[in-house]
């Protein structure tokens, strides 16, 4: 019987061998053609039957699509810590559309989506949006739909740290892929604008803020996000996981800026 402990012991401690230093198996590409391939039929096809006898094709698409993510997270996790504790189920969303208020009863949606968020998909804090849909493909940071309240305290901290702000929103690197401030134009469900900062502004000052205040465009603006357009070709192979920390890293110190203000409401 001790005979056989031993036996069995000294396996254990190979197998952890064999565990710690064989080498690991490198994960696959993100198979983009197949996503955006299923994305073109859905689109051609939108309605039940269509999609429930396709149901194989949206399985593999959904998986292709949920390892590109994973990808994206592990490599966010590296330089923004706070988001180590979502997965990929945290992150994506439901392929069925919420038609109840919409003119347009079309079941599914035409697009893929990831919104990678220390706090969860639902949190007021930015986070970082990856977004594959057939020729309207884009990366975006930061945050959207702030209550007033909210909103009113992140105008008075721009205000109070003018030059913070400022620093995190006109250097070089931020206009060369959000656009510079005389350029950047309003979100549009026709996706003319390439790039941007503001998904939505007010038409004049908000009440209670100065007129005449020399930087009122970011006062104006309702939300915090910065969105950057990619072609469908970003996304194959794996070097835009490089490309896409380079976009997300330029935009984060505007994101922490405003989630410093956030935070103290959630």
């Amino acid at each position: 019987m001790r005979k056989m402990f031993k036996n069995i012991h000294y396996l254990f401690i190979y197998r952890c061998i064999l565990c710690n230093f064989a080498p690991h198996k490198k994960k696959g590409i993100m198979d983009t053609r197949r996503i955006f391939a299923f994305l073109r039929d859905i689109m051609a096809n939108n309605n039940r039957p269509w999609f429930l006898e396709h149901q194989a094709e949206y399985k593999a698409a959904r998986a292709e699509f949920e390892r590109g993510v994973e990808q994206a997270l592990e490599r966010i996790i590296g330089f923004d810590p706070s988001v180590s504790s979502q997965r990929v189920k945290d992150c994506t969303y439901r392929f069925n559309r919420d038609t109840r208020f919409s003119a347009d009863k079309s079941p599914y949606k035409n697009h893929f989506g990831a919104y990678i968020n220390a706090k969860g998909k639902k949190a007021l804090r930015g986070g970082y949006y990856i977004h594959l849909e057939p020729d309207h493909c884009l990366l975006a940071v930061g945050n959207y739909w702030l209550p007033t309240n909210i909103l009113t305290s992140c105008r008075n901290e721009i205000m109070a740290n003018e030059e913070a702000w400022l620093g995190c929103v006109e250097n070089r690197q931020f206009q060369k892929y959000f656009g510079e401030k005389k350029e950047t134009r309003e979100w549009s469900e026709s996706w003319v604008a390439p790039q941007g900062f503001g998904l939505t502004k007010l038409k004049t000052c908000p009440s209670g803020f100065p007129r005449d205040y020399k930087y009122v465009g970011y006062l104006r603006l309702k939300d915090y996000c910065a969105w950057h357009a990619v072609e469908e070709s970003f996304f194959e192979g794996d070097g835009w996981l490089d490309e896409m920390e380079k976009v997300f890293r330029t935009a984060k110190p505007m994101m922490d800026f405003m989630n410093n203000v956030i935070d103290d409401y959630e």
